[in-house]
């Protein structure tokens, strides 16, 4: 699951990318090209070297030529039209705003489920089921151990969090509990 957020600025780019390989039929490739490229920027010497105003543009260039051997046209374009108008922070971003789109044009949302133990894989299924149901999309669930829940499972979808947790649903009664009218004493009579 893609969890980084993504900015209006990146949003756009990676929109129009997006239809342009749409309109080609390449949207996998295009995107295949994007998730390589994020690959290279995970690299905390090619991040800075990318990002850092010491590098020119033609050595930036030819760093991303090397990356670039087997990309889509598009891809290339959209490289090379980032690096004319200085926004390497849109490549450093593409591939997790476009992956995002991808997903939101195929009816497809990604969570995380928190548990205090690992689930089943039918565990996991049913909650994807019981949540696209309610969502109205397709729900791809990913795993992790929360050691902290005492029981139930807490879930992380788009912006929404559901939190079926034991402390959770304490902390729920507890706020029922507050916000709960007290008797008047003259209903007490």
């Amino acid at each position: 699951m893609s969890t980084v957020a993504v900015d209006p600025v990146t949003a756009r780019w990676a929109g129009a990318l997006w239809n342009l390989a749409s309109s080609q039929g390449a949207v996998d490739q295009v995107g295949k090209d994007l998730e390589r490229l994020a690959a290279e920027f995970s690299s905390p010497a090619v991040r800075a070297f990318m990002l850092a105003g010491d590098a020119s543009p033609a050595e930036r260039r030819s760093k991303l030529e090397q990356v670039m051997g087997g990309f889509h046209d598009l891809s290339r374009r959209f490289v090379g039209l980032a690096l004319d108008r200085a926004r390497m922070g849109v490549l450093e971003r593409a591939a997790a705003a476009y992956r995002a789109l991808s997903l939101d044009k195929a009816g497809v949302v990604e969570g995380v489920v928190e548990a205090p133990r690992p689930l089943e894989t039918a565990e996991v299924s049913a909650l994807e089921a019981k949540l696209g149901g309610e969502l109205g999309k397709t729900v791809r669930l990913s795993q992790r151990v929360a050691p902290d829940l005492l029981g139930g499972v807490r879930v992380f979808v788009g912006s929404r969090m559901i939190d079926g947790s034991a402390t959770g649903r304490l902390e729920g009664l507890r706020r029922r509990l507050l916000d709960a009218p007290l008797p008047t004493p003259a209903a007490i009579d």
